[in-house]
């Protein structure tokens, strides 16, 4: 049976060149909304952090219907380290819209998920996006693209692509770069005549990949996969397999749902080559495969690249712990981070060596740091160490991961950025000049960038772009820098004065703001110097009844620097860790006390 109703696509790209943006003006033209229907931009990034960082993190699913073609588009994340949504979206699909920015040309996600499209032989339209940008340089993007296809060994059918020239914020799109677009049809009619139309057994029993998770409080776990074969109906019995284990069970699905637009709609009959999502089936997960009872074959599955970077979560102990979270205990952090498992698929959790603390991995700093930031908001109190990177054995080499970094900066500030590139063993592969900037690709390990994003953005003053993507692993190389501060630690718990925070900051620059609660080995500030300092920022001046001309003029305080959470993780050395509440984000020392730190250090040394 083949399904010329339907086509099945996704939309791939680097961070930031436009899907969502094209999405939008999909559904638009598509007829998902009225006409007069006020929609608000990138409707897609339904998650708050999608919205306020301007990224997608979770692949989402969605629909819009062309000349009575129903167009199934995926919608996927653009950033490497989320780059697991991609890998295992792709089983649903038979065809991808690759989405390239028209200046930047192919960056390293655009090439990492490129790479996993054509071993998985989808059709590919080559869509350059954003044409109407002063600085559009069409032409050569194009043959990057077509060295990128060459370089990824693509077969003749896949360098044969059709390209569309398209401007996703206008909605419109065209065949030509010297003739501007009108609308979508172009992309539309492109989709239609270029993706292939599903197919499969509509006789033979059900077979559906369980290739994403959702979670509804009224319903519990959804599953959302692609029918192989037969068709899927509410209220029946099916068996789950595993592919790897070769374990199954049975149940029995309640509810099915196609997706309509932005909503999902119940439906009494889902077929071979839909995109649908059902209900019912308590524990299924990602990878298993929903099976007719009387044919219970499994689907491989796309095997998950591994995490390369750790944090240690654990229980807040802090003076102030359980003053601002719901959930405080090791209890609560524990099954909230194992229910994080069943929808990332790229994460891992495993019990520390306290009952109180758990290890997680996940493919970077920004993948982890979306997962704090998402429990905070819910309401979770704990706190987390400096991340790690995860080593392995390969062929008797202890080697650590190698990721391999695009910089695009000034070409002013080239030498101090290959200057701290090779500081942090950085290998440079290319260098090539383009308008008074300087693109640049190095190899470099994993862990010499660990706190090296914010150090870049200032050597750069803002104007520096830096992406990188996996690359694979080396034997691990020599030392890398650490932070070049010190920090400045309270003594004393109270509440931050004034006075004391004007003595405190001629060692250094301040954390915290007058009336600020502190504890004694709570982080307030950075020092220049490499040793630790410790500051009395609770102290108060003496009240005496003499006073001199000029001494109770009002003391001026520098402002202080008030960090986010990405940079929280990037400061914080081995020996600190970071106290994360729904209110407020402390540095602090693992050992709070002044003396037996003191202690430690001199041990550390003699050691």
């Amino acid at each position: 049976m083949i399904r010329n109703d339907i086509r099945n696509i996704a939309i791939i790209a680097h961070v930031d060149h436009g899907k969502t943006t094209l999405v939008d003006a999909m559904l638009r033209q598509g007829g998902v909304f009225r006409d007069n229907q006020v929609v608000e931009d990138c409707v897609m990034d339904s998650n708050p952090l999608e919205r306020e960082r301007g990224i997608t993190i979770l692949a989402k699913n969605t629909s819009c219907v062309y000349n009575g073609v129903t167009i199934n588009i995926v919608d996927t994340p653009g950033h490497a380290d989320f780059s697991g949504e991609v890998e295992r979206v792709l089983k649903m699909i038979n065809g991808v819209v690759l989405l390239v920015d028209a200046y930047e040309g192919p960056m390293p996600q655009t090439r990492f998920v490129l790479q996993k499209a054509l071993e998985m032989n989808h059709k590919i339209i080559i869509c350059i996006n954003k044409v109407d940008k002063p600085d559009a340089r069409l032409h050569e993007v194009v043959d990057e693209i077509y060295e990128l296809l060459i370089d990824l060994n693509a077969s003749d059918a896949q360098l044969d692509s059709p390209i569309i020239y398209c401007s996703g914020r206008a909605g419109i799109a065209s065949y030509s770069p010297s003739v501007p677009g009108v609308n979508l049809k172009p992309l539309f009619e492109t989709i239609l005549e270029h993706i292939d139309p599903p197919e499969g057994d509509a006789e033979a029993p059900l077979q559906v990949l369980v290739s994403s998770i959702d979670y509804n409080d009224y319903v519990g776990r959804i599953a959302i996969g692609r029918i192989e074969r037969g068709e899927m109906r509410p209220n029946t019995e099916v068996a789950v397999c595993n592919y790897h284990d070769g374990t199954q069970y049975r149940s029995k699905i309640t509810n099915v749902y196609r997706f309509q637009g932005l909503n999902k709609l119940a439906v009494e009959k889902a077929q071979v080559g839909d995109i649908v999502s059902f209900s019912g089936i308590e524990n299924v997960t990602i990878g298993e495969t929903v099976c007719a009872p009387e044919a219970a074959e499994p689907l491989p599955f796309v095997k998950i690249s591994e995490p390369t970077l750790q944090m240690l979560f654990s229980v807040n102990d802090s003076p102030f712990a359980g003053r601002e979270g719901k959930y405080v205990t090791s209890r609560h952090l524990r099954a909230r981070l194992y229910r994080e498992l069943l929808r990332d698929v790229s994460l891992r959790v495993e019990d520390g060596e306290r009952a109180d603390s758990f290890v997680v991995s996940g493919r970077g700093e920004i993948h982890l740091s979306i997962l704090i930031e998402n429990m905070r908001r819910e309401g979770y109190e704990f706190q987390v160490s400096t991340p790690k990177v995860i080593t392995k054995v390969i062929d008797g080499v202890l080697s650590e991961p190698l990721e391999k970094i695009y910089v695009d900066v000034p070409d002013w500030a080239v030498g101090t950025v290959m200057e701290n590139m090779g500081r942090r063993q950085g290998e440079l592969v290319t260098m090539t000049p383009f308008n008074s900037r300087i693109k640049m690709e190095f190899v470099v390990p994993e862990r010499g960038l660990l706190g090296y994003r914010s150090d870049f953005l200032t050597e750069t003053r803002g104007e520096g772009i830096m992406n990188g993507t996996f690359e694979g692993y080396c034997p691990l190389k020599g030392v890398m820098p650490r932070r070049p501060y010190g920090a400045l630690v309270a003594f004393e718990t109270g509440e931050a004065s004034t006075y004391g925070l004007f003595n405190a900051q001629g060692r250094g620059v301040l954390f915290v703001t007058p009336g600020t609660e502190v504890y004694s080995g709570m982080v307030v500030g950075y020092s220049p110097k490499q040793e630790d300092i410790a500051v009395n920022v609770c102290k108060k001046k003496h009240v005496t009844n003499m006073r001199a001309a000029g001494s109770d003029e009002a003391l001026r305080l520098e402002t202080p620097r008030i960090f986010s959470l990405e940079e929280c993780i990037e400061f914080i050395e081995p020996d600190e860790m970071l106290e994360v509440t729904p209110k407020s984000l402390r540095i602090r020392k693992t050992i709070l006390d002044h003396e037996l730190r003191m202690r430690q250090v001199m041990k550390e040394r003699r050691g």
